[in-house]
């Protein structure tokens, strides 16, 4: 428990005097303690004048209790009074503990103790040294519990006010903030709230400043709408503000008990202006002061600690609203000034060590860029192709009767790839060689008849029908389409086309060799200009990535390609030695090695290239 405040003792020898002069002070108590104290003898007094009284209130900060009212007086030591109001407290309950033998009075008698609960909450509780028999001491605890009645009524009207209060502060803040953001501008929203804070809290004069680049602006006045900021007022104004930003504090003249702030710019507003009161309350957003609020009372009462309270409370509510509209009302220019200003404050300044470090760690970085070198390497799309690739064709019009590769697999010299129907050209076939023989046989008559013209127009169809069927008989040699050589099938895939025509002509596969390729870089047309003849480089693949390909350029295709909305050279390579994982058609990036150049070109050239197109164009 703490320590006792200042109590009143109503001790006489006239138990009548005490006990009227304690309804004296109960009745015109002005405050809680002088309230506590004419409770406590009128109680004493019901009792029959106990041998001490001792009432305990809380709960405090820390969660203890301490004495607000002492019978008889201040100056006696009721200490031992304290284990009847402890064990009240803990058990919430009345309770009565025999007397120890330092008691005072030495007649039959008990320690009383009894909690002062309100609506469940514990606020405190009264200890009694009392004389008497049980019966006695039932009684005086039956007493005690009616008496509480009153300490519990006030403590509810005690309640009822302080919520009253907090929801009329509520309310004006919630007013303030609606009256802010009812202008759209600044300026106005500003003048809007400065007029209603004077009104509600009996201001004779309220401004609004924000935190302008080595000084603060005096944005609004209330009932002013325009002011000279070069007159004496707005410049002591001005001036209080910046003592309010420069202290990071609250500022109220006269000071509160205990406030040692030395403010002499209000100090010299009040004086010169014959304020008897002045207020000033820093606006903030996210933790920073961005403006103060000063309120100024030229008669009636100093600001006292409610009123200062709900100052805080608008000035952290009002801060964000008013700098988003100061930010809105902000151009392009000034934003960016305002930006490069608190930068170098911030870099320049005191404080923020770890943005210096940063700046230092970036001016090295810049440095080593400008001066080393490395490796500038193009990078571009790029595709392994078969350096030789073969196509299989269908030789004539007809049907898939088989198929026995697809893309992907190996084939030797002389496989059967695919094989078309040959039913058709077989049927063909036997009908011009029964043709030839009946022309033969004509043949033959006429020789024997010696018709000489007969046998020459039989000779000649004889030649046509050996010349359609020898044309049938190269048809059936190559309606089996196999493997020129040894590869692997790029493309194609008749599997599902059995049965289905084709026409001649038609790409059927595709085959290329298993151990030549080349190497297809699709290079942007912004860096062509790099890449020449007998460059050399690397090159990843998708399908390989853990392995390094190197290889060397041999061609540039002088014409550039549009594919997808870009312009690329077709750049032919070689590879130095061709790895048993490639496969025609792997797609990857390959790095041409352009020569050496400095960090901060190789890493900045694509934006400076840009710029000097987009310059040249809009340029006249």
């Amino acid at each position: 428990m703490a320590g006792p405040a200042p109590i009143y003792s109503l001790a006489t020898d006239d138990p009548a005097r005490a006990e009227a002069a304690a309804w004296a002070r109960f009745s015109s108590a002005r405050d809680a303690a002088e309230f506590c104290a004419g409770w406590l003898a009128i109680l004493c007094a019901q009792l029959g004048r106990p041998h001490g009284a001792l009432l305990l209130l809380g709960p405090e900060s820390d969660g203890s209790y301490r004495p607000t009212a002492a019978w008889p007086d201040a100056s006696r030591n009721l200490q031992y009074l304290a284990p009847a109001a402890e064990k009240a407290l803990n058990e919430r309950r009345g309770v009565l503990l025999p007397r120890e033998a330092s008691a005072a009075a030495r007649e039959p008698g008990a320690l009383v103790g009894y909690p002062i609960e309100v609506s469940g909450t514990l606020r405190g509780a009264v200890a009694l040294d009392l004389s008497g028999g049980e019966h006695a001491l039932q009684q005086a605890l039956r007493i005690v519990y009616w008496g509480s009645a009153w300490l519990v009524d006030q403590f509810r009207q005690q309640d009822l006010r302080e919520r009253e209060a907090r929801l009329a502060r509520l309310a004006l803040a919630t007013d303030l903030v609606a009256t802010a953001v009812q202008e759209r501008r600044f300026s106005p929203s500003a003048l809007a709230v400065a007029n209603e804070l004077a009104a509600r809290l009996h201001c004779d004069r309220v401004s609004i400043g924000v935190d302008a680049p080595g000084h603060i602006e005096v944005r609004a006045i209330s009932h002013t709408a325009s002011f000279d900021p070069k007159t004496n007022l707005v410049r002591l104004i001005g001036e209080a503000m910046h003592e309010v930003l420069d202290l990071d504090a609250t500022i109220v003249r006269p000071p509160a008990p205990g406030d040692e702030l030395a403010a002499v710019a209000h100090d010299e507003l009040a004086r010169e202006f014959k304020d008897v009161a002045v207020c000033s309350v820093p606006l903030v957003q996210d933790g920073h002061a961005i403006g103060v609020l000063t309120l100024e009372r030229a008669r009636g009462e100093p600001f006292d600690a409610a009123t200062v309270e709900v100052c805080k409370t608008v000035g952290l509510l009002l801060g964000p609203i008013l700098e988003l509209k100061r930010e809105n009302e902000r151009g392009e220019w000034q934003r960016l000034r305002e930006a490069v200003a608190g930068g170098t404050r911030a870099l320049f300044g005191p404080r923020h060590p770890g943005l210096k470090l940063l700046a230092v760690l970036g001016a090295a970085a810049a440095l080593f860029l400008a001066l080393a070198t490395g490796e500038y390497r193009v990078a571009a799309k790029t595709v392994i192709e078969g350096e030789v690739q073969r196509a299989a064709v269908a030789p004539f019009d007809g049907y898939v009767a088989e198929s026995r590769v697809r893309a992907g697999d190996n084939v030797a010299k002389g496989q059967l790839l695919a094989r078309l129907d040959e039913r058709d050209l077989r049927l063909e076939h036997t009908r011009l060689d029964s043709e030839r023989q009946q022309l033969l046989s004509k043949h033959r008559q006429a020789l024997a008849t010696l018709d000489r013209a007969t046998m020459a127009v039989i000779a000649a169809q004889v030649n046509q029908t050996e010349a359609q069927l020898a044309l049938v008989d190269d048809r059936l040699a190559r309606a089996a389409l196999v493997a020129p050589f040894d590869g692997v099938v790029v493309s194609g895939d008749l599997s599902q086309m059995l049965g289905t025509p084709v026409e001649q002509g038609k790409l059927l596969f595709q085959i290329a060799p298993l151990s030549a390729y080349r190497v297809i870089l699709e290079v942007d047309e912004r860096d062509i200009a790099y890449v020449h003849v007998g460059q050399r480089g690397e090159l990843a693949l998708s399908g390989i990535p853990d392995q390094r390909l190197r290889f060397a350029v041999k061609q540039i295709t002088p014409v550039s390609t549009s594919q997808d909305g870009r312009n690329y050279f077709r750049v032919e390579a070689q590879l130095d030695d061709a790895s048993a994982r490639l496969r025609p058609g792997m797609e990857g990036v390959g790095k041409i090695a352009a020569g050496r150049e400095k960090l901060v070109w190789i890493w900045t050239h694509p934006l400076v290239d840009w710029l000097r197109l987009s310059l040249w164009r809009w340029l006249p």
